[in-house]
């Protein structure tokens, strides 16, 4: 529906820049800052990916002049911003963050899933856009049907209207809150040597190494059992921005019952001297 060159934010879901380079789309980078995407580095592309409510995976909402800032530039130029709403349901110490599609909808598209809220087995998602895509969308869309159960779709829908949608994300919202802290506690006892940052709302952190140890700290928490990506998996080839040491920690997973063991299995991996430049 859309063509490049679109811009993303500089570090991002790889699965995105594949997705759009198989469909012939070209991406650009934005830096990061700690108000998030530099939006004023926009220039002459077609559209803008971003993850306002949450950038993922460095954490925090975009700042509210850039919100404003970057609709400005799409009512400008005739261009569309993409957002993603990112982990956007689960916050912990700040209030909501308004969409950015509430500003102009005829500029925002919105995009959701229920992957982090019920499963990513359902494959269910939704988009808020402007009537003049619907058509290609839908065309768009129905080369992929299969990948969608209809009764899967009906039961969302009535999730949604009845409530009970609402209730489960409250709850779930709680349960992750005091994993979430667990796993803050955990590393400022254990390893006080890095800073843990994003953790504001969505499900996972970011655990800020020492410059030169990522690698070595990726390779420790594999041999301690624990499977995690690093930064550099989400950096975007292309962009000039300074590169950051860190690891992408989620909390959502093991199971209850194997949490506690899970985070020993970090912090031993993380712990002083755990680690080594390499």
């Amino acid at each position: 529906v859309l063509r490049g060159p679109l811009a993303v934010e500089a570090y991002g879901l790889p699965f995105h820049r594949e997705l759009l380079a198989a469909q012939g789309v070209r991406t650009v980078p934005l830096p990061l800052d700690g108000h998030g995407a530099r939006v004023d580095r926009l220039s002459r592309e077609r559209a803008v990916l971003l993850t306002p409510a949450h950038q993922f995976p460095t954490g925090g909402p975009l700042h509210a002049e850039r919100r404003a800032a970057v609709v400005d530039w799409a009512r400008a130029r005739g261009a569309v911003v993409l957002e993603d709403d990112y982990d956007g349901e689960f916050r912990y110490d700040r209030r909501p963050v308004g969409a950015l599609q509430s500003l102009d909808p005829e500029r925002v598209i919105l995009v959701g899933s229920v992957s982090k809220s019920l499963s990513p087995a359902l494959r269910l998602g939704w988009m808020v856009l402007p009537d003049r895509y619907v058509g290609d969308v839908l065309m768009a869309k129905g080369e992929r049907e299969a990948w969608a159960s209809v009764p899967d779709q009906l039961a969302l829908a009535d999730l949604i209207t009845s409530g009970a949608y609402d209730r489960h994300v409250r709850r779930m919202r709680q349960r992750y809150r005091g994993r979430r802290d667990r796993l803050v506690a955990a590393l400022a006892e254990r390893a006080p040597h890095v800073e843990v940052s994003g953790v504001a709302a969505g499900l996972h952190a970011v655990v800020r190494l020492p410059r030169g140890t990522e690698r070595s700290a990726v390779e420790a928490a594999a041999r301690h059992g624990v499977a995690l990506d690093g930064l550099a998996e989400f950096r975007h080839p292309d962009t000039d921005m300074p590169a950051h040491d860190g690891l992408v920690v989620g909390y959502a997973t093991p199971s209850e019952h194997a949490y506690g063991a899970a985070l020993e299995a970090l912090c031993g991996a993380l712990a002083p001297g755990g680690t080594r430049v390499s």
